[in-house]
């Protein structure tokens, strides 16, 4: 894989991860339309590490009040009766889902999931969901409304993202919003809960990802991540601002339109429904 395709991806998956678009379905999609090979699931995980750092950068001071105040809350009872202790143990909590769903699905994330008529399925079935959970949701509540029932229910749709086309962020907004949360607010949880997740996986398949020589080897995932980093920061300023004043109305609209093109291609037979990993 050259550096080009490795800029390529990197820009894809930082424009993509944070839109409720589903970031694995496009690094699926788009190297069939440029007739390149799929960059394999090891190689999306890994990737996702940089739009997570990115997260970690934008959101530092949130991160860091949840920390510090879940680790007090481990040595002081007064510490435990504060948000963030709460908000640290949501967050472990919500994590947990994603983590049993991950690994009892390995091989069928890596293989079978990775089929064009699954993800064109999923971006069509997912849009229809968020359109529906935006224009139900009664959009109300804070983030520090959020309750354990609650979390679990936001844990379970992130583990739904194990599916491309499904959109981790894309899931648990719609969540959100089905359970009356504020768009930014279901947002930017959305954020927060996908950081244990998304970094996770992404060091776990770091043993999966060849050597330099190989098409899809160390130096281009190297470079893939470093753009998804700079570009996948710029969205998330972009669309905090965009979600606090808009409806996510466009993003079902494209969802449902880029889901639809590839399921008549793959039926068409303009293009293959199965990957070829380089």
């Amino acid at each position: 894989m050259d550096f080009l395709r490795a800029v390529v991806l990197g820009v894809i998956q930082g424009l993509t991860e944070f839109l409720p678009i589903s970031s694995s379905a496009h690094l699926a999609i788009f190297p069939k339309f440029f007739g390149w090979d799929d960059p394999g699931a090891a190689y999306t995980a890994v990737i996702q590490i940089g739009t997570e750092v990115a997260v970690v950068l934008y959101f530092w001071q949130d991160i860091w009040t949840i920390g510090s105040g879940w680790v007090r809350g481990l040595f002081s009872r007064v510490a435990r009766e504060e948000r963030e202790w709460r908000m640290g143990w949501f967050v472990i909590v919500g994590s947990l889902p994603i983590v049993l769903v991950g690994l009892a699905l390995e091989s069928l994330i890596e293989r079978e999931f990775r089929n064009l008529w699954v993800i064109g399925t999923m971006l069509v079935v997912m849009g229809v969901v968020l359109g529906i959970a935006d224009r139900v949701g009664r959009k109300s509540s804070p983030i520090d409304d959020l309750t354990w029932p609650h979390a679990v229910l936001f844990g379970v749709a992130q583990a739904a993202a194990v599916v491309p086309g499904v959109s981790r962020s894309g899931a648990t907004i719609s969540m959100g919003l089905f359970l009356g949360y504020e768009r930014e607010a279901a947002t930017r949880y959305a954020f927060l809960l996908a950081i244990p997740a998304v970094v996770g996986a992404g060091v776990y398949k770091l043993k999966d990802i060849p050597g330099g020589e190989n098409a899809y080897g160390t130096l281009p995932t190297i470079v893939g991540t470093v753009v998804s980093f700079a570009v996948g920061l710029a969205v998330i300023h972009w669309l905090l601002r965009y979600v606090s004043n808009h409806s996510f109305m466009p993003f079902v609209v494209y969802r449902i339109a880029l889901g639809t093109l590839v399921l008549v291609l793959v039926g068409a037979g303009v293009i293959g429904a199965t990957t070829t990993v380089g």
